[in-house]
C-alpha cells in the first residue's frame, strides 16, 4: 500500500462497536472484494470492500472477517482468513500479509489461511443460531454484478438454512456514518493532497490546455502525495460541458473566457475526499460570471452553517433550497412569478440547481449514513451547491467537506483549499 499503516486500535474500535449490536448468540462474515476481470488476462486494479477494511484494515484480495462474540472459545471470537502466501506468489505477485503482519494490521490474533474458513464456518454455525449477512443497501447503489459477497450470501442460505438470518448494513450504516478522530485525521489527509493537486493546477491552467492535461497534473500530484489517485472518477468541464452533471469525458481544449468546474480529489488510505471548484481558463472572472460565483458561495456558507447534530437531512435540503431561490432572483434567472407558480416538487430554483446539496462522505465518496435519521456530531459531510446556466455556457458549483460539531459551526477540511475569487485569481496570475 502506497499510505501508511493505520494504527490498528481504529479497527478494535470498529469491531466492537459493530458486536455491540450484534444479537445474542450470532455470526457475522464480511468478504473482501473480488479482482475484477477486463478481458483475456487484464484486471482492474484491487480495491477493498470497504465494510471488511472498516473493521479490520485488510486491504488485500481473498480475505473474509469472521465475528462471533459469544463464541465458546476466546479464540474463535474473532477470526481473519486470508490467501495463504509463498515464495511463488511473493514473486509473482509481490508479500501478501502473513500471520503475524496480519495481526499487527487488524489486531486480530486468530488468523487462519482461507482454506481452512469453510471447516471453520462450520464448526461455528453448530454454536450459533444466526448468521448476519452483508447487503448492499445504499440508497444510490445500482449492482449488477455478483459480488464475492453476493456469491457467499447465497451459498450460506443454501447450506445453513435453519438458521436465522440478520443484516450487517443497518448496523455498518450507522456506526459507518459517525467516525473516529482517526477517521476525521484520514479524511483530512486526503483533503489536504487535493489541495496540493489544487494549487499545482492554479498555475498551470490557461487558454487552450485540455481536460486531459488537467487530469494528468492532478493524478501526478496525488500519487506523488501517497495516494492511490482520484477518490472518484473526475469530472474536468470546461464551458457547457460544466452543465453536464456527471461529465467524465475530459477530452476538450478549454477556451479563452469559458471557466473550467473541477469535481476533483485524492483518496488516501481509501478513505475520500470530494472536491469542487470553479476557476477561469483566462485566469480573471468575468463581472456575470463573478455575480454567479458568489451567489454559489453565499448558498455554500449560508449551507454549512446548518450542518448540525439534530438536522434533518430533508428538512435541510428545503431551506437550502429557500436560500438559492433568493440568489437566483437576485440574479434574475427566476421571477416572483416562478416561484409563485411553482411544483412544490420541484420547486422553481431546481431548473438552475437539480441536484442535493450534501451526502455523506467516508470510505465512500458516497458513505453510508441513514438520512431519515437526525445528524450527529462528527458526521462528514460534503457541502455543495450549484447554478448551472446552458444558455450562457457556464456552470459553476463550489464544494467542501466538513465535520459537524457537538456545539458551534462544522469544521472545515477544505480550508486551506482557496475557494475566493480574489485568492484564486491572485494565485492563476502570479
Amino acid at each position: 500500500m502506497k499510505y501508511h499503516q493505520i494504527n490498528s486500535a481504529l479497527f478494535v474500535k470498529n469491531r466492537k462497536k459493530f458486536t455491540a449490536e450484534m444479537k445474542p448468540n450470532s455470526v457475522a462474515v464480511f468478504n473482501s472484494n473480488d479482482i475484477y476481470p477486463i478481458s483475456a488476462d487484464s484486471t482492474m486494479p484491487f480495491a477493498q470492500h470497504r465494510d471488511i477494511f472498516y473493521l479490520s484494515g485488510v486491504d488485500q484480495e481473498e480475505s473474509i472477517l469472521l465475528l462471533f462474540p459469544d463464541a465458546p472459545y476466546e479464540n474463535q471470537k474473532e477470526m481473519l482468513f486470508l490467501k495463504e502466501t509463498n515464495d511463488h506468489i511473493a514473486v509473482w505477485e509481490g508479500e501478501k500479509l502473513s500471520k503475524e503482519r496480519a495481526f499487527q494490521v487488524s489486531g486480530i490474533r486468530t488468523v487462519y489461511w482461507l482454506q481452512d474458513f469453510h471447516k471453520i464456518l462450520n464448526e461455528m454455525m453448530t454454536y450459533a443460531d444466526t448468521m448476519y449477512i452483508n447487503t448492499n443497501e445504499h440508497y444510490r447503489a445500482t449492482v449488477e454484478t455478483e459480488t464475492r459477497e453476493a456469491r457467499f450470501v447465497k451459498w450460506w442460505k443454501e447450506r445453513y438454512p435453519a438458521h436465522n438470518v440478520a443484516k450487517s448494513n443497518p448496523i455498518l450504516q450507522r456506526i459507518r456514518s459517525i467516525k473516529e478522530s482517526e477517521e476525521i485525521d484520514l479524511i483530512q489527509q486526503a483533503c489536504d493532497i487535493t489541495e496540493k493537486g489544487f494549487r499545482r493546477l492554479l498555475s498551470f491552467v490557461k487558454p487552450n490546455v485540455t481536460e486531459y492535461e488537467i487530469e494528468a497534473e492532478l493524478v501526478h500530484e496525488f500519487i506523488r502525495n501517497r495516494s492511490k489517485g482520484f477518490a472518484y472518477t473526475p469530472i474536468i468541464a470546461s464551458g457547457n460541458n460544466a452543465n453536464v452533471l456527471h461529465y467524465i469525458e475530459n477530452n476538450q481544449q478549454c477556451k479563452a473566457g469559458d471557466l473550467i468546474l473541477l469535481d476533483v480529489a485524492a483518496e488516501y488510505a481509501n478513505y475520500s475526499s470530494d472536491m469542487t471548484r470553479t476557476i477561469p481558463v483566462s485566469g480573471k472572472y468575468s463581472d456575470r460570471q463573478k455575480a454567479v460565483y458568489n451567489a454559489v458561495l453565499r448558498v455554500k456558507n449560508e449551507a454549512t452553517k446548518m450542518l448540525a447534530p439534530g438536522t434533518l437531512w430533508k428538512q435541510y435540503h428545503i431551506e437550502v433550497g429557500k436560500i438559492m431561490t433568493s440568489e437566483l432572483l437576485g440574479l434574475g434567472l427566476i421571477d416572483k412569478a416562478d416561484v409563485q407558480n411553482e411544483n412544490p416538487e420541484w420547486p422553481a430554483y431546481k431548473k438552475y440547481f437539480m441536484h442535493g446539496t450534501s451526502h455523506h462522505m467516508g470510505l465512500d465518496t458516497h458513505d453510508y449514513g441513514l438520512l431519515h435519521e437526525p445528524m450527529k456530531a462528527n458526521m462528514v459531510f460534503t457541502v455543495e451547491p450549484g447554478i448551472y446556466i446552458p444558455a450562457e455556457g457556464f456552470g459553476i458549483r463550489l464544494e467542501d467537506n466538513v465535520v459537524v460539531q457537538e456545539k458551534g459551526e462544522p469544521f472545515n477540511l477544505m480550508r486551506n483549499i482557496p475557494v475566493e475569487i480574489d485568492e484564486i485569481e491572485t494565485l492563476m496570475n502570479s
